[in-house]
């Protein structure tokens, strides 16, 4: 990283944004800015720095909201790591805090003579697979997904996203570098990634099978972003992000019932998963939305069919993984059962 520069990080309070702070400070990178919303909660943000008392970072107030806002933020910036998305909520929300709020830092950006690099952290959800077969490689040539409307709306805003930074990119000249994640777990994120299965009330439904799981450890991804910020090429690159050792769901849901809880677990085989949403789309159209079609044969194929992956271009910037498979998944359970109700 260029040490004349500073280095913005949007979305630092979040799971991964505090996991690329304490990666940024224990390199001892200099000059950079945290950009945190007003009335956020800082609490891990701040003993983060704690740890790091004589890191050179800077804690500012902002906001991407209007390009006039996101303006104040670049002045002196040489690099953005740009986290920053809405996770949950109504699709609107969920837009605005991650496609509108997008717009506005490129808006920003292209008004100013020296254009900072960007490194962009998306999703492995903007890819394509439900209609490729089953072990596909997933990888950076793989298609986008051609229908972002029948996915979910997080989905949706990350596929949109990407697509207006690249069009900045092609149009206006941005330096940009895109990361797309896997399944990024740790201690204080999620137990499960959607590809495992899904929680219902009283049980938990298997769907994952023996598909392999693309698990990125959360300072493992902060890694690769480090790295891309240093030896990207900033000219569109993209890069798949996830661990050298991956498990498969079945084992993953194993070891969380050995050292987590022994939930109740009920299996559901792929072909009868497509069965039931077949049903549920069906009966989601006949009954005028009332139930709705959040398990439909698209969602299915997406997300259980199964995939291989590949994170071999990410090994040409020099990624290795950092916490092997076996302690990042310790240390997750570990929390996990540590933050359980008794």
């Amino acid at each position: 990283m260029n040490a004349a520069s500073k280095i913005l990080v949007t979305g630092p309070n979040g799971f991964l944004g505090v996991a690329l702070i304490e990666r940024l400070l224990a390199r001892d990178t200099p000059g950079v800015v945290a950009v945190v919303r007003a009335g956020s909660d800082r609490k891990r943000l701040d003993a983060v720095i704690a740890r790091h008392p004589k890191s050179d970072i800077q804690i500012v107030t902002g906001s991407l909201a209007t390009v006039a806002e996101a303006s104040k933020l670049l002045e002196g910036v040489g690099t953005i790591l740009h986290l920053a998305a809405a996770l949950r909520g109504p699709a609107a929300e969920i837009f605005l805090g991650t496609v509108v709020a997008s717009k506005n830092l490129l808006e920003a950006i292209v008004a100013r003579r020296e254009r900072p690099r960007i490194v962009l952290v998306s999703s492995f959800g903007v890819y394509g697979v439900a209609d490729l077969p089953k072990g596909h490689v997933v990888d950076e040539s793989t298609p986008l997904e051609p229908h972002p409307e029948r996915r979910d709306h997080y989905s949706h805003a990350k596929l949109r996203q990407e697509e207006l930074f690249f069009e900045y990119h092609r149009k206006h000249g941005v330096p940009l570098t895109v990361l797309r994640p896997g399944a990024i777990y740790g201690p204080n994120g999620g137990a499960f990634s959607g590809r495992v299965g899904l929680q219902l009330p009283g049980f938990f439904l298997f769907l994952g099978g023996k598909n392999l799981l693309p698990l990125s450890y959360v300072d493992n991804c902060a890694e690769a972003i480090c790295l891309a910020a240093e030896h990207a090429r900033f000219d569109g690159d993209i890069y798949n992000v996830h661990d050298d050792e991956l498990i498969d769901c079945g084992e993953y849901l194993h070891r969380y019932r050995r050292d987590v809880s022994p939930l109740r677990v009920v299996k559901m085989p792929y072909p009868a998963a497509m069965v039931m949403s077949k049903a549920v789309e069906w009966y989601h159209k006949h009954s005028r939305g009332q139930l709705p079609a959040i398990f439909t044969p698209y969602k299915t194929r997406t997300t259980w069919k199964g995939n291989r992956f590949s994170n071999a271009k990410l090994k040409g910037l020099g990624f290795n993984q950092l916490v092997s498979t076996d302690e990042g998944l310790r240390r997750t359970f570990e929390h996990l059962r540590a933050s359980s109700p008794s």
